[in-house]
């Protein structure tokens, strides 16, 4: 099935960054230090952003970590990276926003959980002093809806009424009800204090793949803001990473998002980037956008006995992803480039024929040469130890004779 045709959504500017109105979807992700831990932040802050990570949001919880952004946005700035930093605030942003405004000047974006602030009560002071800062500052806000943390007071409104009904909804009926009407009740508020249209995304974020897909259905349909998709609190591992995959792909396929996160559980001492690699795999695989060469390589079977193209593999794609910084400066459209690296002679050829430029190593039994191929025609016949330092060879004179003269 096609891609569908990109929801019409409003545009907001974060930070320089342009997120709806069909601008390219915007990969975003999170720091898990503490704020007020200045070198630890912009270490991680810097580690997302050349990972790809076009927003970064950081947690802003406490004094020390308010007291701490101008200096982590100071020293970012310093290192020449202009990465747009988002403020996380939970149950005292209206506090740290207003006694430090510093803080609030050196965000590019409040995220504010509707559930978390006293909104739908009846003072909602705490909500609307978060919404004059940004207002005052010229900055755009996320209302961001979380299932695990909902407007209880809108919550049981909306069960009363229910109650009520001739043919009441289920509990998980009302439960999404609840998370939209959160959201768009909340970005109407911020309309009457002032906050213009185009400053404000929504996001209602739940942990179930197919509650997520409805519960966007639903607000993609009743709005146009620009919508941040993520699968809240993802998990760990292959399960992180599969639920967010299924989710996000099966939206994005319907036209609907304007940023992303993959809201992983890293590993003990394990890789923060990881959740930027996966939304940036996910975009590239849906064919929405490019970032880094793609490497085809087959799983190995029976014929495949020896490691060496596994390893070749991995080779190719951590030297892909180290060029890359440079490349995509140097070499426009390079990041669509494909490359294979196949483990035997039975789909290597056609693999490597399909491919920019590919390599077929010899299977178990096979002659020891391994074929190479470029833009779909045999280019040359490596043997010896050296195949690998001899493709890399062949891939950057590839790349500079293809793209280096756009």
């Amino acid at each position: 099935m096609a891609l569908k045709e990109r929801r019409k959504a409003a545009v907001v500017d974060v930070g320089g960054v342009k997120v709806g109105g069909g601008h390219p979807i915007v990969v975003q992700s999170m720091t898990n230090t503490d704020t007020a831990d200045t070198t630890a932040t912009v270490n991680q802050v810097i580690a997302l952003a050349r990972a790809g990570s076009e927003l970064v949001r950081v947690t802003v919880n406490t004094e020390e970590a308010a007291a701490a952004v101008p200096r982590i946005a100071a020293t970012l700035e310093a290192f020449g990276l202009r990465v747009p930093l988002i403020g996380d605030f939970h149950f005292n942003g209206h506090i740290l926003l207003r006694k430090y405004p510093e803080c609030a000047r050196a965000l590019a974006k409040y995220r504010i959980n509707p559930g978390n602030v006293n909104i739908g009560r009846k003072h909602d002071e705490n909500f609307r002093t978060m919404i004059e800062a940004a207002i005052e500052y010229g900055r755009p806000v996320r209302i961001g809806v979380n299932w695990g943390s909902l407007d209880q007071a809108l919550l049981a409104r909306l069960m009363d009424e229910n109650s009520r009904r001739a043919e009441p909804l289920s509990s998980s009926q009302v439960m999404h009800e609840a998370i939209v009407a959160s959201a768009l009740e909340s970005a109407a508020a911020a309309e009457r204090y002032g906050l213009p249209h185009d400053r404000i995304i929504l996001s209602a974020k739940m942990s179930g793949v197919q509650d997520l897909i409805d519960v966007y259905r639903d607000l993609a349909a009743r709005c146009d803001y620009p919508l941040h998709l993520g699968l809240t609190e993802a998990g760990l591992g292959s399960k992180g990473i599969v639920a967010t995959t299924a989710a996000l792909s099966v939206l994005l396929q319907e036209g609907i998002g304007d940023t992303i996160r993959a809201s992983l559980t890293p590993l003990p001492d394990g890789d923060r980037t990881e959740e930027v690699t996966v939304c940036q795999q996910i975009l590239q695989a849906l064919g929405l956008r490019s970032f880094t060469p793609q490497v085809t390589a087959c799983p190995g079977c029976g014929r495949t006995t020896s490691t060496f193209f596994q390893e070749m593999a991995a080779q190719i794609e951590s030297y892909l992803r180290e060029k890359m910084p440079v490349w995509k400066q140097t070499f426009p459209g390079v990041e669509e480039m494909k490359v294979a690296v196949m483990g035997c002679v039975v789909n290597g050829p056609g693999e490597s024929k399909h491919s920019n430029i590919g390599i077929s190593l010899p299977g178990t039994f096979e002659e020891p040469v391994a074929p190479v191929y470029v833009d779909g025609r045999l280019a040359r016949t490596l043997r010896g130890g050296a195949i690998v330092a001899e493709f890399i060879g062949i891939l950057e004179d590839y790349v500079g004779r293809r793209y280096g003269t756009r």
